[in-house]
């Protein structure tokens, strides 16, 4: 009988540590698939940091009264690259998430206003390297919109399974926190910019 005694609280004790084990990888696992989903928006971001200073520098030529709006779009880009760089390392995190999303909220804006603007000038709208970037720029927007969808999807799954019971009681004690959604706080932004040189 004092053999039995001993084996339930041995048992229980077992039962815990290896339910605790499964916990801690799960959200490892969960952790890891928003980060490889956040690198995947990071490598169309910089794919589009990449296009506008050559967007800038087409537009530059035709456009030689519209410097400020040029410096403008220049500027936005360098803020919204160093934000880009801090979320990258640590996806997820709450104030560097809301920061990118304004940095991309002002870089669309300006890239708006140089599009609007580059509606005034026939040879610019002409240009076969500014039709090429526009295009490739657009393409690249609608990847970074995939991208987003797919990283606040698995950023869903992962505060749903945190804070499911009782993950929600040990896994603040294993370190992990909520994550955050990219969201953008701009209704024009959601989508990719409209851009016609037809």
């Amino acid at each position: 009988m004092s053999n039995i005694v001993w084996i339930v609280p041995v048992l229980l004790l077992v039962f815990f540590i290896i339910y605790m084990f499964r916990t801690y990888n799960h959200l490892i696992k969960l952790k890891n698939r928003y980060q490889n989903a956040f690198s995947q928006i990071d490598v169309q971001l910089k794919r589009r940091y990449d296009l506008i200073p050559n967007l800038v520098e087409t537009a530059r030529s035709y456009m030689q009264h519209e410097r400020e709006t040029l410096e403008n779009v220049i500027k936005a880009r360098n803020q919204a690259l160093e934000a880009s760089k801090q979320a990258s390392s640590d996806p997820g995190e709450p104030g560097l998430m809301q920061k990118l999303s304004g940095a991309e909220g002002l870089l669309s804006g300006s890239l708006g206003r140089l599009f609007a603007l580059a509606e005034n000038y026939p040879d610019l709208k002409a240009n076969q390297n500014m039709m090429q970037l526009s295009e490739e720029l657009t393409s690249t927007e609608n990847k970074i919109s995939f991208a987003r969808q797919a990283y606040n999807d698995a950023v869903m799954a992962y505060n749903t399974y945190k804070q499911s019971m009782p993950q929600a009681v040990f896994a603040p004690a294993m370190g992990f926190r909520k994550a955050s959604f990219l969201e953008f706080d701009r209704e024009e932004i959601k989508e990719a910019p409209k851009v016609s040189f037809s």
